[in-house]
């Protein structure tokens, strides 16, 4: 079945990066050098680069790269819900999902936000979740869905 939903326009888009990438400057005292963002769906994804700052840069040209991705979590944890406040007020639905991610090389920063409603939290036949590999084979692929039949 084709997406009837209308693509977001960049406004939106750059609204997300740049809402993401000023949080961090505000809070980590730094921010990324380079962000983009990616809206389809359900699904809002913002991934940024850039913006060790000098702390880290130290840990990881000591070797303690771990110490750094481990502080980077710790700290998206608790900016949780400003994060979530920055997706809703821009793209006007809820959030019911936020995960988090890091790499050291290139220095990654990924933010992944479902929003709600989504089919993805249907009741199945007997109104238990359906769980992956489960229901009617709603597979993601690059730009949009596909069903199997």
């Amino acid at each position: 079945m084709p997406n009837t939903e209308a693509r977001p326009d960049g406004d939106v888009l750059t609204a997300i990066s740049n809402g993401m990438v000023q949080l961090l400057k505000e809070y980590y005292g730094r921010g990324p050098t380079r962000a983009k963002s990616y809206f389809q769906d359900d699904l809002v994804v913002c991934v940024l680069r850039g913006g060790f700052s000098r702390v880290e840069q130290t840990l990881l040209d000591g070797g303690r790269g771990s110490a750094v991705i481990q502080q980077r979590m710790e700290f998206q944890e608790l900016m949780r819900d400003r994060f979530v406040e920055v997706i809703e007020r821009v793209v006007g639905r809820k959030v019911i999902g936020f995960m988090s991610g890091n790499q050291q090389d290139p220095d990654l920063m990924c933010e992944v936000f479902i929003l709600g409603p989504t089919d993805l939290l249907e009741a199945g036949p007997g109104g238990e979740g359906i769980e992956a590999g489960e229901g009617d084979g709603d597979q993601s692929a690059a730009g949009g869905s596909a069903l199997r039949s």
